[in-house]
Formats: C-alpha cells, sequence, structure tokens
C-alpha cells in the first residue's frame, strides 16, 4: 500500500474529531488541507514531528491552510498527547473503524497503525502532494513540508 499521488480524488472516509464530531470528505471543501499521518502518540519521533511542525505554523499555513494530524489512536489519547505536547495542530481519530480512514488514504501499516505520511488536498477533495517516510521511525522534515505545501500554492 501507498500514499494517494498527486491527482487521486481522496476516497471517502471518516475521521473523529476531539470534540466527538467527525471529519469526512465534505470538511475538504473550501480550503487546502494538510494531513499529517502518524504512528502513535507519544512516540518519541511522533513527539518530535508535532513540535517541529507546530513551530512552523505560521509558514505552513500562511496560505489560509488547515493542517490535522492523523493516527489510529483514540481521541482521548490524542487530546491527551496534543496537550501534554502544547500543541495547536488539530488531531484527527482513525479508531473505529481502527485504520478505515489511513487505509483510504493509502497509508495503513500492515500492523494497524498509520504510516507516517504527509498529504495535502485542494479545496476540490484532490491531493496535490503527498509524501510516504520510508519507514515509519523516519521524520520528514519541516522543509520537506513547506516545500509541498510551497508547491502546492504555486499550483504545480
Amino acid at each position: 500500500m501507498s500514499v494517494l499521488e498527486p491527482g487521486a480524488e481522496v476516497p471517502s472516509f471518516t475521521l473523529a474529531r476531539e470534540d466527538g464530531g467527525s471529519f469526512t470528505n465534505a470538511d475538504l471543501a473550501g480550503a487546502t488541507t494538510i494531513f499529517v499521518f502518524y504512528p502513535f502518540a507519544f512516540s518519541p519521533v511522533c513527539t518530535d514531528q508535532l513540535q517541529l511542525y507546530e513551530r512552523e505554523l505560521p509558514r505552513l499555513t500562511a496560505g489560509g491552510e488547515r493542517i490535522f494530524g492523523v493516527s489510529c489512536d483514540s481521541t482521548w489519547a490524542q487530546k491527551a498527547f496534543k496537550e501534554k505536547l502544547a500543541v495547536s495542530i488539530e488531531q484527527l481519530s482513525d479508531f473505529e473503524p481502527k485504520g478505515a480512514g489511513s487505509a483510504a488514504f493509502g497509508v495503513l501499516h500492515p500492523g494497524g497503525f498509520s504510516e507516517r505520511a504527509l498529504v495535502i488536498t485542494g479545496a476540490d477533495g484532490i491531493v496535490k502532494w503527498s509524501f510516504q517516510a520510508p519507514s515509519p521511525g523516519e521524520l520528514p522534515s519541516a522543509e520537506l513540508l513547506l516545500q509541498g505545501v510551497t508547491s502546492v500554492r504555486a499550483g504545480s
């Protein structure tokens, strides 16, 4: 399985918001959306990744982009993770049914967790840019994500 490629339409998916609501394809309309798929809340690389992207948030969202962390952890675990890290990046849970959203994006690891991947979608629900790390333990740099955001802003 590999991450959705640019030009692909995002298939139907549902992820859980911290407040108990749902985030679906319909929520992609109207804005560029950055999905940061990560394996596990509270793991060392995931901690570093969210803190790194939080520091770059002004540059990542300067064009009106929205950014979401996505993992197969429960909303309760994600909320505690977000609070512990003191980050503002909203978390979306792929816990129930476990991994269905990650599978829709092509990033469900055979072990039942999200691969480490980045997906940027346009307001039209089409993937504009994507990246999957060679292994779940490898951290995609903030510069890589910024390059992706910049290329989407430029329309390439």
